[in-house]
């Protein structure tokens, strides 16, 4: 839970007691204005009493590694940070978390940085980066990029954003948080952390409209690097794993549950998904709140067979899932069907749908409203389009797998006109072997609704026989069909 300014007076008014908090507490050097020093007590409210003790035992834990003098004040060096973290993070995110703490002025009088950590850099440090708003916590985050004052470099910003993504994956890996997921290599110029590392980035605004993907002599001063934290969520809720999951610190605070979805297969033999930790977090980030915690395999061309038969009888009525592919050049993309697929002449879904590329790079597309072509899946017809398709039109799609299963198309010129997406595929027409379609959310409700539906639901030919032959269907007005989500 975080708490921020206007949460005080409420708690205040609700418990009687004063809470006191200055925003401008932490000063850092070359930090301009009058701001005021302010304790680690002093910000001790920002914790609830448990916590705080939490966090005061590890500062205990971490200051007593070494031997120091009595008369001397509480602290802790690097080594004993190392030592105590071991290897659940890389080194190199271990120094960088020291150095933005050793960094922080409580005092505002310190003409230089020590080279260890006090009680109260150590408590305002954590009250910032897990509690702070994106203004405090781009003061820590700056002096965790470079130890230079002033304006940082982009590919300083750059290899920051890879060590934080880096070490989420190396973190969950460690403390066995995957979930089911796994964590590789992925194939291409470009790694997973690389790929969601410069998506982070691509987030930045610099002076001029400039980004940061450009020239590496770009500069990046504390008022982009606040924008950004805002802008990017993604780069605080990372760092908040790093940091409850690499010092053990706080773990209840933090839902993992609907970070990293759990992974369900009904398989008994083992499945390679396409996807890594990494991209299944950066996709998932995008679904509903509601849809976040667990991912069930409908369909996999591994498991299942290249076959559109089988991929509509796996996939139709069961609520909202991700589609995902990955073409013979290794390029991996897909889409996320916010409602159940249907078998109809028509186009279906709504704007909570999107499509996305995973790799060579990552990217979410959503939905411009210029129409309402989101989601598409027909069969058996002989003057429209057969297959699967998501935005644009007919033979025309952002993503079309044909019914001639292996084939699709991803058209967009210049992009497609649902989702404002590229073309997701290397070539305009390609082929595939991997297919995967994940559903998302809770199992129980898309199998209740899928158990009330009749053949007659779900196969219009079906119908079409039965009402040439004569006959009626004698569930109608017995029962009401029931409308997908």
């Amino acid at each position: 839970m975080f708490i921020f300014c206007d949460d005080y007076l409420l708690i205040s008014l609700l418990t009687g007691c004063e809470l006191s908090f200055c925003r401008d507490s932490c000063q850092l050097p070359g930090q301009m204005g009058n701001s005021k020093s302010l304790s680690g007590q002093s910000l001790s409210p920002r914790f609830l009493p448990a916590e705080q003790a939490e966090i005061d035992r590890l500062f205990d834990a971490l200051s007593s590694a070494e031997l120091r003098s009595s008369t001397s004040p509480r602290s802790f060096s690097l080594q004993a940070l190392k030592s105590h973290v071991g290897e659940a993070l890389p080194p190199e995110m271990v120094t960088r978390l020291f150095e933005g703490m050793r960094r922080v002025d409580v005092t505002g009088k310190t003409k230089g940085p020590s080279e260890r950590i006090s009680q109260e850099q150590f408590t305002v440090s954590m009250s910032y980066l897990l509690k702070g708003n994106a203004e405090e916590k781009s003061l820590v985050i700056l002096k965790m990029i470079s130890a230079t004052e002033g304006p940082v470099k982009a590919r300083e910003v750059k290899k920051f954003t890879e060590d934080v993504v880096g070490s989420v994956a190396h973190v969950l890996s460690y403390r066995q948080e995957l979930r089911g997921w796994a964590q590789k290599q992925a194939p291409g110029p470009l790694s997973r952390v690389q790929a969601l590392a410069a998506q982070l980035c691509s987030e930045m605004k610099l002076q001029g409209g400039e980004k940061l993907l450009g020239p590496q002599r770009l500069e990046c001063d504390r008022t982009t690097i606040e924008d950004w934290v805002f802008r990017a969520p993604h780069v605080a809720t990372f760092l908040s794993v790093v940091i409850h999951q690499g010092f053990l610190l706080l773990c209840s605070s933090l839902d993992l549950a609907t970070l990293v979805p759990e992974r369900q297969v009904d398989q008994e033999r083992k499945f390679a998904s396409v996807l890594d930790v990494l991209s299944v977090i950066y996709i998932n980030s995008h679904l509903p709140r509601e849809q976040r915690q667990h991912w069930r395999l409908l369909f996999s061309s591994e498991l299942h067979g290249h076959s559109f038969a089988q991929l509509c009888g796996r996939i139709t009525h069961c609520g909202p899932c991700v589609v995902l592919l990955e073409d013979h050049d290794g390029h991996v993309f897909g889409g996320f069907a916010s409602c159940s697929w249907e078998v109809k002449p028509q186009f279906q879904g709504d704007d909570r749908c999107f499509l996305f590329s995973i790799s060579p790079s990552m990217a979410v597309y959503t939905s411009t409203g210029y129409n309402d072509h989101y989601m598409y899946l027909n069969q058996g017809q002989q003057t429209i389009p057969n297959g699967l398709g998501m935005g644009g039109q007919h033979n025309y799609f952002g993503l079309w797998i044909d019914v001639d299963f292996g084939k699709g198309h991803s058209k967009a010129k210049p992009t497609c006109t649902t989702y404002n997406s590229p073309q997701l595929s290397a070539q305009e027409d390609f082929q595939f072997e991997k297919m995967e379609v994940w559903a998302v959310g809770d199992a129980s409700v898309t199998q209740l609704a899928k158990s009330t539906k009749s053949v007659l639901d779900v196969d219009p030919t079906a119908q079409a026989l039965l009402e040439v032959s004569g006959r009626i269907r004698h569930s109608d007005g017995l029962r009401e069909v029931p409308e997908d989500q």
